[in-house]
């Protein structure tokens, strides 16, 4: 008689935007079972999940907004009913808007903190009551919390949380057999980066990296596919997937 194995489950918050849905496509392919998040685009979620499914895979959708602690609390709830249970959550969900810190609408950094902070905590404090053993919490941070470029201070500031919290998470889940780590990917062609930047901005950018080119998100993807599967010895870490930007 063959044992029949089911396959690992992750949960990608963010899961229809340039970045989440890289990372679906990646963890797919890999064997993974997967929900794809949205929080304002179902159709563009539905069109991937069905992409999942007519290649091989397993697919749903589940909605909500990330700082919302039922509508998350449902979403993951959703996942263990099609799947018997979540092992991979990558938190990929985010907004960034730029402005000087002189200059910043603090309307638009407590929407930022909305979405970026308090929803890193809802997701990571369901994830970590939730995930079964073996299983990874991987958030998303930005490599300017290093690159530190002006303009960037509130959105950086919103991202140093992140990765407090994801370094801190990790510490206290000792003994569970989860690892909690996060990227920091550098500048990534995706509508997130490229909204609002000419061509001379977004060339000075490619500029700065070594490779001399943006990265894409197949780059951040195969990290987070790494720290999602086969590395459990790299925890409580800031992964920096930047092409050697400073």
């Amino acid at each position: 008689m063959t044992e029949t194995v089911s396959p690992r489950v992750a949960l990608v918050t963010g899961g229809s935007g340039g970045i989440g849905t890289a990372v679906v496509e990646r963890l797919a392919r890999d064997g993974f079972a997967v929900a794809v998040h949205y929080a304002g685009n179902p159709e563009r979620a539905e069109k991937l999940a069905a992409e999942v499914r007519t290649a091989g895979g397993e697919a749903i959708t589940v909605g909500g907004d990330v700082a919302d602690e039922d509508a998350m609390a449902s979403a993951f709830d959703a996942v263990e009913a099609a799947f018997g249970g979540i092992d991979v959550v990558v938190n990929a969900a985010g907004i960034m808007i730029l402005s000087p810190i002189a200059d910043l609408d603090l309307a638009d950094f407590d929407r930022m903190h909305r979405t970026n902070v308090r929803g890193t905590v809802v997701v990571s404090q369901l994830a970590a009551n939730r995930l079964r053993e073996g299983g990874a919490i991987i958030n998303v941070s930005t490599s300017q919390t290093r690159a530190q470029h002006p303009g960037y201070g509130p959105y950086v500031a919103t991202k140093a949380a992140v990765e407090g919290i994801t370094l801190i998470l990790a510490r206290e889940l000792r003994g569970r057999d989860v690892t909690v780590n996060a990227v920091a990917p550098g500048p990534i062609a995706t509508p997130l980066f490229l909204d609002g930047k000419d061509e001379a901005t977004i060339d000075r950018f490619a500029g700065l990296v070594p490779l001399e080119r943006l990265g894409v998100p197949e780059d951040v993807a195969e990290t987070i596919a790494q720290l999602a599967g086969p590395t459990r010895w790299v925890n409580g870490q800031v992964v920096f997937v930047n092409g050697g930007l400073a």
